[in-house]
């Protein structure tokens, strides 16, 4: 994992050296923008870029036909274990924090720990590794994880995982379409389709194979359409990226593109205009989308309903990555998706279960026909040992909380307007990212949060790009009014805030 990097790798970015309005990065060469491929793109008529959706329907059908006839589609079949725990049951829920909240924003370092990793941090006098009061930080307040609804230590979640391993230990060990599957995963799967309002669910074993398994998949569907032999350049599917996605996204399709499968462009982060210049100019069938929809690095939203608008025009596959808004947006917590009231415009939906719903594992919310594309073509699926069934039982369970326990949500957007007031940094969701610069003051800021009693990190590259060293601070329903106060407090001392306007440069540091 990179340095401050999620569970699912460190940044593939192309913000530096953008392509302009008529070039895009390719994904699968530099990481910077670059010249289209040659047949890429191409003036085309207004019929082919006004493809109906339905074709997506047919191609996939197609897929699957090519698949039936060699014998090559896979289906799960859940492994029935027998149980005296009923996770449907009535759960004990909450209406306010209780006192195992804290201890998901609470950590403790042992003294030896805390040393060495002071050591490893550059320091104004260089041996540095006390505190004001010349003590060591006790505990660490954690603004630097992913568990925004403080889900990962609530006692339901705790029950459900301790039961069910008493029960049954881990349950049968083995890829998802051998033994790994049973009835505890496809309540979850049914459970998150209804949430995301899709027809159907796949489980992954984690947010970056959910992706790397969906790109291998919609890759598979230019190959299979020309069985037996590479499909030429036309006949590829064309992918139209984010320049921030996550790296499970790049990653994902740099597999599918080496296989000859996709050709991929790059827009600029958020430029809707290029985007429609791009597929308007573009002569390739089989268009998709793909975006974050909550950028886990810089904090800010994909514009959705623009996006939408494009896919009624274009006719392209929408597919959102919503890891980092799922039960956090949303009135019920459904995500982006939920909150511009746009589920019927997105056509494939892929998230994590180890953020907001505090556990572990990937998804990909989508239909019945594309649930049994993947599981037949997605290898990151196909080849990897499904998670284990009590963090199954604790997902569903986390799941139920998040949709009773709505003040949650509530208590993590009010966390977002404190910060917003006491900084007068312009935030717009739980992650905040203060851009500082050159590596060592990033990791100078760092170190003096640690030294006021914060786990907060430098962002650094490869997560990111050169220069634009951060902190990234993450917000959690779990984080009372005085944390932020004193969060504040302890920034103001080490940044010059409030923040300037991005275009006009970074944060200045006062170390």
């Amino acid at each position: 994992m990179g340095e401050g990097g999620e569970d699912r790798g460190a940044k593939g970015r192309a913000s530096e050296d953008r392509a302009s309005e008529d070039e895009a990065g390719d994904v699968g060469g530099s990481e910077k923008g670059g010249q289209h491929q040659e047949g890429s793109a191409s003036a085309a008529g207004p019929a082919l870029a006004r493809l109906p959706m339905e074709h997506w329907d047919r191609w996939v059908d197609e897929a699957l036909s090519h698949l039936s006839a060699k014998n090559l589609v896979r289906s799960a079949r859940p492994i029935n274990l027998s149980s005296s725990t009923d996770l449907s049951e009535e759960l004990e829920t909450y209406d306010c924090p209780g006192r195992w909240d804290r201890s998901s924003v609470e950590i403790a370092l042992e003294d030896e720990t805390f040393r060495q990793w002071l050591r490893e941090l550059p320091s104004p006098t260089g041996d540095e590794v006390r505190n004001e009061n010349g003590e060591l930080p006790g505990k660490l307040i954690l603004f630097s994880g992913n568990d925004y609804l403080g889900l990962s230590t609530h006692p339901a979640v705790r029950m459900a995982v301790s039961k069910v391993a008493i029960e049954h230990g881990m349950g049968p060990r083995g890829s998802s379409l051998i033994c790994g599957y049973t009835n505890y995963h496809r309540l979850l799967e049914a459970s998150l389709a209804e949430l995301k309002k899709k027809e159907d669910c796949l489980l992954c074993p984690t947010g970056f194979a959910a992706n790397m398994a969906f790109m291998s998949a919609v890759g598979s569907v230019s190959s299979l359409s020309v069985f037996g032999r590479k499909p030429s350049k036309e006949e590829r599917v064309v992918i139209f990226s984010d320049a921030l996605n996550h790296a499970s996204i790049i990653d994902g399709i740099r597999l599918a593109e080496r296989q000859r499968e996709v050709k991929v462009f790059i827009y600029r982060h958020r430029d809707m205009r290029q985007l429609n210049i791009l597929l308007s100019c573009c002569k390739i069938e089989k268009k998709v989308v793909v975006t974050d929809s909550l950028f886990s690095m810089d904090g800010d939203f994909a514009p959705l309903m623009e996006l939408v608008h494009l896919r009624k025009k274009h006719g392209f596959l929408l597919v959102v990555d919503d890891a980092h808004a799922t039960l956090v947006c949303g009135e019920n917590g459904g995500g982006v998706l939920e909150m511009y009231k746009c589920e019927n415009d997105v056509d494939v939906c892929i998230g994590t279960l180890s953020k907001a719903a505090g556990c572990h594992g990937g998804f990909i919310a989508c239909s019945k026909k594309w649930k049994k594309l993947i599981q037949s073509r997605g290898r990151s699926f196909i080849f990897s040992t499904s998670f284990p069934v009590p963090i199954a039982a604790a997902s569903y369970v986390a799941l139920v909380v998040a949709r009773k326990e709505k003040w949650r949500r509530r208590e993590i957007w009010r966390r977002v307007s404190e910060f917003r007031t006491l900084t007068g940094l312009p935030v717009t969701s739980p992650i905040i990212s203060l851009i500082i610069g050159s590596e060592e003051a990033a990791l100078l800021a760092s170190r003096k949060m640690l030294m006021s009693g914060f786990h907060v990190t430098a962002i650094r590259p490869p997560t990111v790009p050169p220069n634009s060293c951060r902190l990234r601070i993450t917000l959690s329903a779990a984080h009372t009014q005085d944390d932020i106060r004193k969060l504040v407090d302890a920034l103001s001392r080490c940044i010059k805030l409030p923040i300037v306007a991005r275009d006009e440069g970074q944060l200045s540091s006062k170390l």
